[in-house]
């Protein structure tokens, strides 16, 4: 007998919640093998086995907490059980045997189909859990039936055949309702990674002295450039030229005069970060997370939007690493690409400072005393922590990004 026990995750990372067993009790094994997927604070893993055989025994349920260290499953070593084997008829041609990697498949996707689940990989069951989908009900192009993560993105259960109305005989399904009223609701957990959102933006909220001040830029400048040099760039970078390279330059030049905001408290001592890792807030499926863009002084704009292009792709295909997400010294969030036209963003703790853009919109400016003109406007937003950062320091910082976004030229000679 072998133990399938919880590896060690992160530094920072204790426990996990049992999110999905990708093997049963009675599945054959094969050392490497995947047999669960954890669900911690930041990233989904899943956890391999170490040893071959039959799983004997899950100690825990999905949705269970456990512990690195743990035991959370029992394997038991050797070949499983021989099943007695039919003569074969001697008209009959010896089948062809499959590879070792087709035979794991096939028996996994057999095993599947008789305790009656739909054939699916890890990633698409995960995906129709969180949309609440039905795998069954999920059509797929898989010449073997498998149903994949891209399935269940495009599938719309409004489409689905309409099933006949129960016969007046039949049970009323049941309806999750308020013990004390008739209005019926739907009781959803939150995922691990959604409490702990929620705990960090209380915990922030309750021991930071948190104040947000705004200001205005002209995107005139930065549109017209990037207009020009789009082409140019995309054939030299194989990546669009965006507005968060600019912005995050920006951000960099700001932060090298307001070095407050680039700091953290720790106890009774402020810790300047000489280094500029600067965190951009991508929304995936469980929830905002914000992986870190490393070193973005010393990168040029390409290699910037090239950094922001994989780690928001890793992110809404669920496989940050933990070290996508670790040691950020400031946060940009764009609440813009959701129509926001202003709004105060909440500090990525332990950080100190984090810059919100919003959606571009034409609006009136005055030119000068006689002229006004429609410009591309967008707000934006600087939530600091007040304990050691003045409204000096923080109004400066904010109209340094201003200055510099509306002469983007001018971050060419920023150091």
């Amino acid at each position: 007998m072998a133990e399938i026990k919880v590896p060690e995750l992160a530094e920072s990372i204790t426990e996990g919640t049992v999110a999905q067993w990708l093997k049963q009790p009675g599945d054959t094994i094969e050392k490497g093998d995947y047999i669960v997927e954890l669900e911690t604070d930041k990233v989904n893993v899943e956890i391999i086995s170490e040893h071959s055989g039959v799983l004997t025994e899950l100690k825990y349920q999905e949705g269970d907490t456990v512990k690195v260290g743990e035991t959370i499953a029992i394997v038991s070593e050797g070949a499983a059980p021989s099943q007695p084997a039919e003569t074969p008829k001697a008209e009959e041609a010896p089948a062809v045997q499959p590879r070792k990697e087709e035979k794991n498949v096939v028996v996994n996707e057999q095993q599947e189909e008789t305790k009656g689940r739909p054939i699916a990989s890890p990633a698409a069951r995960k995906l129709a859990r969180e949309k609440g989908i039905d795998l069954s009900q999920v059509p797929t192009a898989d010449p073997l039936g498998r149903v994949r993560a891209q399935d269940v993105s495009s599938f719309n259960p409004e489409q689905k055949k309409v099933e006949p109305a129960p016969t007046p005989t039949a049970p009323a399904p049941k309806q999750n309702v308020v013990e004390d009223s008739n209005k019926p609701v739907e009781r959803i957990r939150m995922s691990r990674r959604r409490q702990t959102i929620a705990n960090r933006l209380v915990e922030v909220q309750q021991s930071a002295a948190m104040l947000t001040t705004f200001n205005e830029v002209d995107m005139t400048n930065v549109m017209n450039l990037r207009k020009r040099r789009k082409d140019k760039f995309f054939e030299e970078n194989d990546v669009k030229l965006g507005f968060m390279s600019f912005f995050t330059k920006a951000v960099v030049a700001a932060l090298k005069r307001n070095p407050l905001l680039n700091a953290e408290i720790q106890g009774d001592e402020i810790v300047l970060k000489k280094f500029y890792d600067i965190g951009i807030a991508v929304s995936a499926p469980e929830g905002l997370v914000v992986p870190v863009v490393r070193d973005a002084d010393r990168k040029n704009f390409g290699e910037i939007e090239k950094d922001i292009l994989e780690l928001a792709e890793k992110a809404r295909g669920n496989k940050l690493a933990l070290k996508d997400l670790q040691g950020g010294t400031f946060t940009i969030t764009n609440g813009g690409v959701f129509g926001s036209l202003l709004s105060t963003p909440i500090l990525n703790g332990p950080q100190v400072g984090i810059l919100g853009m919003h959606k571009i919109q034409l609006r009136p400016v005055a030119i000068d005393a006689e002229r006004m003109e429609n410009r591309p406007m967008m707000y934006i937003a600087l939530s600091y922590d007040h304990r050691i950062i003045d409204g000096k320091e923080a109004v400066t910082f904010l109209a340094r990004v201003k200055e510099l976004i509306e002469d983007p030229e001018s971050l060419l000679f920023e150091a």
